[in-house]
């Protein structure tokens, strides 16, 4: 799956290091280029600033007849350096709720630890839920607010500056 992914998308310095990029594709109130647009500027930003193979469950173009939108999910997340889901607060937060459980239980039964490092949620202010505060209880995985998309992206590429800084220092694996 990592090949796949890496062949579908442009060539950016650091091309084997891949991060997901997930998050609602619609909002609440249906405004739903807003939600796409803003997961697919950070990914752009993660790209051109950070150097990252980031990419959204869209980019590789993988017929959902071929591999339904679940098994997609725990796929592209088991294929990838680090895993950044992103909750606004306007955004239909249910599927992407669900998502982060599967992906984080589906490795917290064979990786645990080490995935749960490579895997941050980062929500909007005032986003509150049972799942969410579970999710570092739970998994211990990180869990970071932002206010605005400056934020956002920020705290999204300090993650993944931390992720590809304990794979340099052996903290955790190299994925190649």
């Amino acid at each position: 799956m990592r090949e796949r992914i890496r062949d579908a998308l442009e060539s950016v310095p650091r091309e084997r290091f891949l991060v997901y990029v997930m998050g609602p594709y619609t909002s609440v109130s249906g405004d739903d280029g807003e939600q796409f647009d803003r997961l697919a500027t950070l990914r752009d930003r993660l790209r051109t600033e950070s150097g990252v193979n980031a990419f959204l469950a869209t980019d590789p173009e993988i017929p959902l007849e071929e591999l339904d939108a679940a098994t997609q999910t725990i796929a592209f997340a088991r294929a990838s350096n680090a895993v950044i889901f992103v909750l606004p607060r306007t955004g239909d937060n249910l599927g992407v709720g669900v998502e982060v459980g599967a992906v984080l239980e589906d490795s917290y039964e064979s990786e645990a630890s080490e995935r749960a490092d490579r895997t941050a949620v980062i929500h909007q202010s005032g986003v509150t839920s049972a799942m969410l505060a579970g999710v570092t209880r739970r998994w211990d995985a990180t869990v970071y607010a932002y206010d605005d998309e400056a934020t956002l992206t920020r705290r999204a590429k300090t993650f993944v500056a931390n992720v590809i800084a304990a794979e340099e220092t052996g903290r955790l694996a190299r994925l190649e």
